[in-house]
């Protein structure tokens, strides 16, 4: 028999950590080691998600969890100036981090890949685990190659935290790997309200929305000569995004070093 790999969840008691503590636990190959997040009382982990109980309590602190729990892999859908701390503590422990959480820098990505290198462990950070979403950035790259002229527009809730977003980022660094520096519009353009055209990326422009009701979506437009294409990518709910942190949870277990982006670890 396989053993199981245990798992410790950030921001268990979040949108996001509800659902991965929900897979965790109905997944055969893993074990919930350890639920981290604010609790005003003893609560489990199974009875927060809506399931049985499964007699890991939700904790408030980290380092503890890290230290009794034993664990493979952490993962981490937190906020930006927490992400990186609980990232840097895991690893520093040997566990694992796959960390959805946008808004960590190049620079800290650096420093924590050296820091896996040193203990000898793998680690993903991934600004969308959604397969279509994935699929989205591909595609976009590709076409990116014979319609140059490109804007993103990518529309969240009015409660996130970081603009532009981490896929809308990810999704620039892509295009502009096969795409030279191309300066879009008219040299003789002026903004008459700062900011209207959107954030400079590489010769293009990244637009982010932020409203109520919205959840997720993104929106990549080329122009060409008498024809625009536009590649857009719809999510609708988050459990969408589980079957993607299940690879990334079994296929951290099998490299070292830290990887940036979940296109990476699909085949």
């Amino acid at each position: 028999m396989t053993e199981l790999i245990k798992v410790v969840v950030t921001g268990a008691a979040g949108r996001m950590g509800r659902e991965v503590v929900k897979m965790v636990l109905q997944d055969e190959q893993m074990q919930l080691a350890a639920a981290v997040g604010p609790s005003s009382g003893p609560v489990d982990a199974g009875t927060l998600v809506g399931l049985e109980p499964c007699g890991v309590l939700v904790t408030p602190d980290l380092e503890t969890a890290l230290s009794n729990a034993k664990a493979d892999v952490l993962v981490d859908f937190t906020v930006p100036h927490a992400a990186y701390g609980n990232t840097t503590a895991a690893i520093m422990h040997g566990v694992r981090p796959v960390i959805g959480t946008t808004g960590i820098t190049p620079e800290q990505i650096e420093e924590l890949d050296k820091l896996c290198q040193s203990r000898g462990i793998g680690g993903l950070i991934a600004p969308n685990f959604s397969i279509g979403a994935i699929l989205m950035m591909k595609f976009a790259a590709q076409a990116s190659k014979y319609l140059p002229h490109v804007e993103i527009i990518e529309y969240h809730g009015d409660q996130k935290l970081d603009a532009p977003s981490g896929t809308s980022v990810k999704t620039a660094e892509l295009i502009s790997e096969v795409r030279e520096e191309l300066r879009q519009g008219n040299p003789q353009e002026k903004e008459t309200i700062e900011g209207s055209r959107g954030g400079y990326y590489n010769g293009f422009r990244i637009h982010s929305v932020r409203l109520p009701g919205v959840f997720a979506q993104q929106e990549v437009i080329f122009g060409g000569f008498g024809q625009t294409l536009k590649i857009r990518h719809d999510s609708y709910d988050r459990a969408g995004y589980m079957p993607g942190v299940s690879v990334a949870v079994k296929k951290v277990m099998t490299y070292t070093g830290l990887i940036y982006g979940f296109e990476h670890l699909m085949d």
